[in-house]
């Protein structure tokens, strides 16, 4: 669960932090484009993270999916008896 929060939070965090990568890049060097380097490194943490928070959508979306329908199914149990 914790690590499903971080993850949202880089999701929101590393476009920011490659913004100001980008800004330090074009001031101090700009015929150099270092920046593409941590780029690539964040965009494949970035992937990786929204990967986990899709997983941990689906599944917290399969349980919610399973408690309806076993409460629908409690329901029409109760119908039949009264």
């Amino acid at each position: 669960m914790i690590q499903t929060l971080r993850d949202v939070k880089f999701l929101f965090t590393a476009p920011f932090i490659l913004a100001l990568l980008l800004v330090i890049n074009w001031l101090t060097t700009p015929g150099d484009w270092w920046v593409q380097w941590a780029a690539l490194g964040l965009g494949i943490a970035w992937f990786i993270a929204l990967l986990r928070v899709l997983r941990a959508a689906i599944l917290i979306g399969g349980f919610a999916a399973l408690g309806a329908w076993l409460w629908r199914r409690d329901q029409r149990g109760r119908e039949r008896v009264i």
